[in-house]
């Protein structure tokens, strides 16, 4: 689960996290309000709030490629008033939202810096050495993808051993990493103990800062984060929880998350819905390895019921893009003739209308197989994933 930059911020705070002081807000009115809150700053700047980066760089629909992005710094309250009824209600496009972009509905306003210099620092789960893994960069404010590419001897990493923790030698590391010394290295240590804290306490999956500055002072704050939740660990977070803004989430992964679906959603014309998460990343590879693409990531697990694949297949058939369905089970935990009886149940009724191919596998294959000859509804069985894959792209490619 992913949350807005302010929420982030917010989050933050409750560990010591040194942050500027903003406010977020819904309307131009509300921009102003909050601006005028921050009676210490003659800088303001009026941040987009969406679940994408690249905002700064971005541009609205509608006000031309000379329009400003969606970060702007100002220097009254009336600008921020202005630029906030610009920026609300309208399309933010990014790098990172694609071409369709994102609706701006809330924005955060916030203190401006002096800024000496900004970094780059973020944590994230390593799930090869199971440890929390630091990245750090004195290349802050710029894509760390792009670093990665031009300069990646400008990355430093290391990893924070779960057992044990924060470490003084972990401090030093950072410190090193980053250029920093004097007490701005004390900072940097302070701070990690602090993003270590909050991300083991919280679940989170990724915490990244981009960019760490340096003010003029030789203060070190967090300009703009962005953090990502564990899913599976929500129910122990309740005051995460609170914080989902579903407005940017798609509406038929929001469906799936309501049955526990793994759904994500993708750009192609065919459907998916596998038991597994590897099984259905192999069926991906294989849609597209016969030269057709799949619209969707779909794994219903292994306890799948009837009631379940129903609500797999209104969730794939909602999307206009699908023009055929693939059906793909190995039955291990989960028994084929359920499937069977699902996919079934949920032809019927949908009236289902696009081809849908079925390879079934595993325990109890040939009840499966029987249900479905059965039925007298037009599946078409397939032996293995290649015949699969082979059936449902010349069903829809014709």
């Amino acid at each position: 689960m992913n949350i807005h930059e302010h929420q982030a911020k917010a989050v933050l705070k409750e560990f010591g996290v040194n942050v500027p002081q903003g406010y977020a807000a819904f309307t131009p009115d509300e921009a102003a309000a909050a601006a005028e809150k921050l009676t210490g700053s003659s800088v303001f700047v009026v941040k987009s709030q969406i679940h994408a980066g690249g905002r700064g760089k971005g541009r609205f629909e509608g006000l031309g490629p000379d329009s400003k992005g969606g970060v702007r710094v100002v220097k009254s309250v009336a600008d921020v008033k202005s630029n906030a009824a610009e920026m609300l209600g309208r399309v933010l496009v990014t790098h990172q939202t694609g071409p369709k972009g994102k609706q701006v509905n809330r924005l955060y306003i916030e203190e401006g810096a002096d800024i000496a210099k900004e970094l780059y620092l973020s944590l994230l789960v390593d799930r090869v050495t199971s440890r929390v893994s630091v990245v750090a960069s004195t290349e802050g404010g710029m894509d760390i993808e792009d670093v990665a590419h031009s300069t990646p001897e400008k990355i430093i990493s290391f990893s924070i051993d779960p057992a044990t923790g924060v470490f003084a030698h972990h401090g030093r590391h950072l410190a090193k990493a980053l250029n920093l010394s004097g007490d701005t290295a004390k900072q940097g240590a302070r701070l990690l103990g602090q993003l270590y804290a909050a991300f083991m306490a919280k679940d989170m999956e990724m915490l990244e800062i981009n960019p760490l500055i340096i003010t003029g002072a030789g203060e070190l704050k967090v300009l703009d984060a962005k953090i990502s939740f564990d899913g599976n660990a929500l129910y122990r977070h309740d005051d995460i929880k609170a914080l989902r803004d579903t407005t940017e989430e798609d509406e038929k992964e929001i469906e799936a998350s309501k049955y526990d679906l793994s759904y994500i959603a993708l750009d192609g014309e065919i459907g998916c819905m596998v038991n597994g998460a590897g099984l259905a990343m192999a069926t991906l590879d294989i849609i597209k390895l016969y030269g057709a693409e799949p619209a969707n990531f779909l794994d219903v697990g292994g306890g799948a019921s009837k009631e379940k694949v129903t609500a797999a297949f209104k969730i794939i058939t909602a999307d206009p893009n699908v023009k055929g369905i693939l059906v793909n089970i190995f039955g291990g935990i989960m028994r084929c003739d359920i499937i069977a009886e699902g996919v079934v149940a949920a032809a019927r009724e949908i009236s289902l209308a696009v081809p849908l191919v079925v390879r079934l596998e595993g325990t109890n294959v040939q009840q499966g197989k029987d249900i479905l000859a059965a039925s007298g509804l037009a599946i078409t069985p397939a032996n293995d994933l290649a015949d699969a894959a082979a059936k449902i792209v010349k069903a829809v490619k014709g």
